[in-house]
């Protein structure tokens, strides 16, 4: 996807960094770049783009003024639902063929699928933030 190629001038790796931050839970901009095998020049660079066109928040963390955390402001939230490849659409008529006992069991295995992912993406910020730390030293 080219970045002009859609109202919110998105490239491929705006939405992949976008598609790691949350709006409740910030993400190390250190960790976020070494996770996703990025230069941390090249990642800043994405981030200060991304900051520009309001898709981002950038803050200092509170526990250490040098790390720097991001969380995705309400119009990156926007901008990532309205590109995403899940068809808000397509998902509702999904839903539609399923009976209601069906439809009530696939919601709560997404709702599994997506508590694991945090958790996840918890874990590893958390050994991110320490193999970070322990780089500093």
């Amino acid at each position: 996807m080219k970045a002009k190629s859609t109202e919110f001038r998105l490239s491929a790796r705006d939405s992949s960094i976008l598609s790691h931050l949350d709006a409740d839970r910030p993400q190390i901009a250190g960790v976020l770049a070494a996770h996703m095998g990025v230069r941390p020049s090249t990642f800043s660079a994405a981030i200060n783009r991304l900051i520009a066109l309001g898709y981002v928040i950038r803050r200092a963390n509170p526990a250490d003024r040098r790390e720097t955390q991001l969380t995705l402001s309400p119009r990156g939230a926007k901008a990532m639902a309205a590109t995403s490849v899940l068809d808000a659409a397509r998902v509702a008529a999904m839903l539609k063929e399923l009976d209601a006992d069906e439809r009530a069991r696939a919601i709560a295995g997404l709702q599994l699928l997506a508590e694991a992912a945090k958790r996840v993406q918890i874990r590893q910020s958390a050994k991110g933030a320490k193999a970070t730390k322990g780089k500093k030293k």
